[in-house]
C-alpha cells in the first residue's frame, strides 16, 4: 500500500493512491476556507468507511441487502495536550431495510470488535463506541 502526496498551495495538499483516487486534505485552523478535510477527520472517515465496508460484506453473505446505509462518527480529542489524539470516538450506524435488527447489530458488532483494521488500531489510544439504529430503532 502506498500513497502519494503533493502540495498544491499553503496547507491545501492532495494525496491520491496507486489507483489514481484522490483525496484534499487542508488545514483548518490555518484556512480561512478550507480546500479539504483535516487528516483527523480523515481519521473518523476512515472508520465509517472500513466499518460500512464489513458490514455490507456481512450482511450480503446472509443475503441481506441494505436499501441505506449511513453513519454518522464524532471523535472527542484530548484537550490541552500535543499531539492532542482521539481518546473517544462514537460512531451512529444506521441502517434500512429488510434487515433484522439481531443481524444488524452483530454486523456492526463484529465490524468494530474484530474486522475493521482502522477501529483496531485507533482503539490503542480512542475508547470507540457505536449504536445501531435499523430503520429509525435504536439498538
Amino acid at each position: 500500500m502506498k500513497v502519494t502526496l503533493n502540495r498544491i498551495e499553503n496547507y491545501h495538499v492532495s494525496v491520491s493512491n496507486n489507483t489514481g483516487h484522490e483525496i484534499h486534505l487542508d488545514n483548518k485552523s490555518a484556512s480561512p476556507q478550507p480546500q479539504g478535510a483535516s487528516p483527523m477527520e480523515l481519521l473518523l472517515m476512515g472508520i465509517a468507511g472500513c466499518s460500512s465496508i464489513d458490514i455490507v460484506a456481512i450482511l450480503n453473505k446472509q443475503k441481506l441487502d441494505p436499501t441505506s446505509l449511513r453513519m454518522e462518527v464524532e471523535g472527542h480529542r484530548e484537550e490541552g495536550k500535543v499531539p492532542s489524539l482521539f481518546d473517544k470516538i462514537h460512531v451512529q450506524v444506521f441502517i434500512d431495510g429488510d434487515i433484522p435488527e439481531e443481524k444488524a447489530q452483530r454486523a456492526a458488532k463484529l465490524s468494530f470488535e474484530k474486522y475493521c483494521s482502522v477501529s483496531k488500531t485507533l482503539e490503542a489510544t480512542a475508547e470507540i463506541t457505536y449504536q445501531v439504529i435499523v430503520n429509525g430503532n435504536k439498538l
